[in-house]
Formats: C-alpha cells, structure tokens, sequence
C-alpha cells in the first residue's frame, strides 16, 4: 500500500486506517510493511503522537 508522504494528509489517512481497519499502529505497520518509527516520527515533527489508548494520532 502506498501511504501519503505529505504529514498532514498522512496523520488524516492512518487515523482513518486505524478506526477503521487496524487495532493499532503496531498492526497497521505489520500488515503494511512500514516503519512504525519513522511514521511516529514524521508526525511528530507536525505535533501529532499516537496514543494507543485511542488507538489514533492526536
């Protein structure tokens, strides 16, 4: 799958992803073959970070 570069249409996509298809980024990024460190730290740099708890980037 191909996930958008730009962060802020990024952080919409994977919380999309997330509520509706994945139980947590750890899965989303298995499943995807992604790197969960280099999202977290993309997004990061925008303000978002992911709470598990939520299961989305806020």
């Amino acid at each position: 799958m191909n996930i958008p570069n730009d962060p802020a249409i990024l952080v919409s996509f994977l919380n999309t992803q997330l509520r509706d298809f994945y139980p947590s980024l750890e899965e989303f990024c298995k499943v995807n073959d992604c790197d969960m460190d280099a999202i977290s730290q993309k997004l990061a740099a925008i303000g978002y970070t992911y709470d598990a708890a939520q299961n989305r980037f806020r």
